[in-house]
């Protein structure tokens, strides 16, 4: 396949550099905003692997199911995971946490420290907030299908609208990127493939930078409102192919790739940590948490250094301009 993308230039100049400082919004700890999200999660996804593999499943539970006993470390039930045999001791942890009504997700990386008396204990590595576009996209908190839902694996793929992708670099730091599209545009499968378009979103590009490195992926694929899920596992390539990306037009935007999972193996469940998490429908959103405020203290948290950064966070001093950029940039840069 010529339109393939194999290194970090030739997806460059495709997409653009990372604008900035790539770090500039994560953090290596939990700040009060983050355990304050942490209290009122009760969906998680959550990968584990390696440097030459990854899995994906769901938690649920009561908002507040994973405890932070501090500001470096999470305790995870395993009773409240679907796969609680994925967590494994010196394994890398790529966590998406999803807080009722809000679109924004917190993402937590690190690394497994230890297994034992029915906790998954996390370091954390870095925390941040990640944009609301995939699950405006998804229209996720809306929880309505849209439509009949398949119990074929493929046929559910097709009509999807969320996707939470695990990725994993060379190193074994494990990843968990939220996509959202309406349905038909969010997976499909062709000749036993399953492909998927590249978005706008938080422009760290970490997925494409991990599967570059390590092309195994897996990912926990939903149509909000059912409890039922699809984990899609194999091995991701990345392409500009022309034809396979109008497939994925939306709103007259053309997105710059795809990507294909080959001949991915597909899980088909009736999820317990979503029947537990009751995500629909919808509690309100926690008063008490402002995305807007979370992403401006994580940029003057972070130890970003550089003439951007220090440009980036004089410009938060101006009262709203944070939130002014966010709602700007989810209007018109959605696809």
């Amino acid at each position: 396949m010529t339109e393939r993308i194999e290194t970090l230039p030739a997806l460059e100049a495709v997409v653009g550099k990372v604008p900035g400082p790539r770090d500039l919004k994560v953090i290596d700890f939990l700040d009060a905003a983050s355990l304050r999200w942490l209290q009122t999660s009760p969906l998680l996804f959550a990968a584990f692997g390696d440097a030459g593999d990854i899995a994906i499943t769901l938690g649920g539970g009561a908002p507040g199911f994973v405890q932070a006993p501090d500001a470096r470390r999470l305790r995870i039930p395993l009773a409240l995971l679907d796969h609680p045999e994925q967590a494994q001791p010196g394994l890398g942890f790529g966590g998406l946490f999803l807080s009722p009504s809000l679109c924004e997700t917190l993402r937590v990386n690190g690394h497994v420290a230890a297994v034992a008396e029915g906790f998954a204990e996390i370091d954390v590595r870095e925390c941040y907030l990640h944009c609301a576009k995939a699950l405006i996209r998804s229209e996720f908190w809306k929880g309505e299908p849209g439509g009949e839902i398949p119990d074929a694996a493929a046929a559910f793929v097709d009509a999807s609208r969320f996707m939470a992708l695990a990725t994993v670099n060379e190193q074994g730091q494990a990843d968990v990127s939220p996509k959202g599209d309406p349905r038909g545009a969010m997976l499909q499968m062709r000749g036993g493939d399953a492909w998927f378009a590249d978005r706008p979103g938080n422009r760290r590009v970490d997925s494409f930078r991990n599967i570059l490195a390590q092309p195994r992926v897996a990912a926990a694929v939903l149509v909000p409102g059912s409890t039922h899920v699809v984990l899609l596992s194999g091995a991701a390539r990345i392409t500009t192919d022309a034809a396979m990306r109008a497939v994925f037009t939306v709103a007259e935007r053309l997105p710059k790739l795809a990507t294909c999972i080959g001949q991915p193996l597909l899980q088909a469940y009736d999820s317990a940590a979503l029947a537990r998490a009751q995500p629909w429908p919808a509690l309100p959103a926690a008063a008490d948490l402002d995305p807007a405020a979370i992403f401006k203290a994580h940029v003057l948290h972070s130890k970003s250094g550089g003439i951007m950064a220090g440009i980036a966070r004089t410009a938060l001093a101006v009262p709203g301009f944070m939130d002014k950029t966010l709602q700007n940039d989810y209007k018109k840069n959605l696809y």
